[in-house]
C-alpha cells in the first residue's frame, strides 16, 4: 500500500517550519498540489504528488477580512446569493490590499448593511469584531448616500417635501437631505433607511423609483468598484 502523509506535516518537514506555520501556508492559499491550490492542511498526499510553495508565501496567522462588494440588482435575500459574487475572478484589479481570496476570509463573515434584491450598491462583509460593532451599534447615526433614478416630474414643492414633510408607516420622517443631480436623478443622504423607504418617499411625491444605488456608508465611498466586483477594506479606511 502507498503510504500517505498529511500535507501540513509534509511541508513542515520539507521546508523546516513549524506545524502551525505549515498550516498557515496551506490555509493562506500558498500551496499547490499537482498544480491545484489546496487550502486543507489535513489533506493526505502520496509520495508521487508534486507539492509547490509559492515564492512569496507568508506563514503569518490569518488576519480577519472585511470585504466591500458592489451588489448588482437581483442578488440578496430572496434572490441569488451574494456569496456567488465573492470569488477570485471578481476581485477588482485595483485592490491595493495585497490579499488574495482564501476560504478563511469567508468563514464566519457577517453581512452588514444589506440591500434589498431590487437595489444595488455598497454592502459589507466582515470578520472584524470592531467593524461589526461599529456598523450595528452606530447604524442609526451613519449617513448613507444613495443615487436614485426616477420617472415622473418633481416640483420644487415635492423636493421640499422629500427633505422634510413626509411620513413612513404613520410616523413623520426626520429631515433628510435630498437634492437633484439631474432631471431624473436624485441624491439622498439619509441615516439607516429601512427597506422600501426611499421608493415610498418617491411615490409620495408622484415619482417612481427605477433604480436605487448606495454609493457611501459613513465616510466610506464605493468609488471605483464596478457592479459585481469586490475588494478588501484597507487598514486606514474608516466608516
Amino acid at each position: 500500500m502507498t503510504e500517505t502523509v498529511r500535507l501540513s506535516k509534509y511541508l513542515a518537514t520539507r521546508f523546516s517550519c513549524s506545524r502551525r506555520e505549515a498550516e498557515n501556508y496551506v490555509q493562506g492559499g500558498w500551496v499547490r498540489v499537482d498544480g491545484r491550490v489546496v487550502e486543507e492542511p489535513g489533506l493526505r498526499i502520496e509520495p508521487h504528488q508534486q507539492v509547490e510553495l509559492a515564492a512569496n508565501a507568508c506563514h503569518d496567522d490569518h488576519k480577519p477580512a472585511t470585504i466591500l462588494l458592489h451588489k448588482p440588482v437581483g442578488y440578496g435575500e430572496g434572490a441569488r446569493p451574494l456569496s456567488d459574487l465573492i470569488v477570485p475572478a471578481n476581485q477588482v484589479g485595483t485592490d491595493r490590499s495585497g490579499r488574495h481570496l482564501v476560504k478563511l476570509d469567508l468563514s464566519g463573515s457577517e453581512l452588514l448593511m444589506p440591500l434589498a434584491a431590487d437595489a444595488c450598491g455598497l454592502v459589507v462583509f466582515t470578520q472584524e469584531y470592531g467593524i461589526a460593532r461599529k456598523l450595528l451599534d452606530d447604524a442609526t447615526k451613519l449617513e448613507q448616500e444613495y443615487v436614485v433614478e426616477v420617472a415622473g416630474e418633481l416640483s420644487e414643492e415635492g423636493l421640499k417635501r422629500l427633505n422634510h414633510g413626509l411620513s413612513w408607516r404613520g410616523a413623520p420622517l426626520p429631515s433628510i437631505k435630498v437634492s437633484r443631480q439631474s432631471e431624473n436623478r436624485l441624491r439622498f443622504a439619509i441615516k439607516h433607511p429601512p427597506a422600501g423607504l426611499i421608493a415610498d418617499m418617491c411615490r409620495q411625491v408622484g415619482l417612481k423609483a427605477l433604480n436605487i444605488k448606495r454609493l457611501r456608508i459613513g465616510r466610506l465611498p464605493m468609488a471605483g468598484l464596478p457592479a459585481g466586483q469586490w475588494r478588501y477594506l484597507l487598514g486606514y479606511e474608516r466608516f
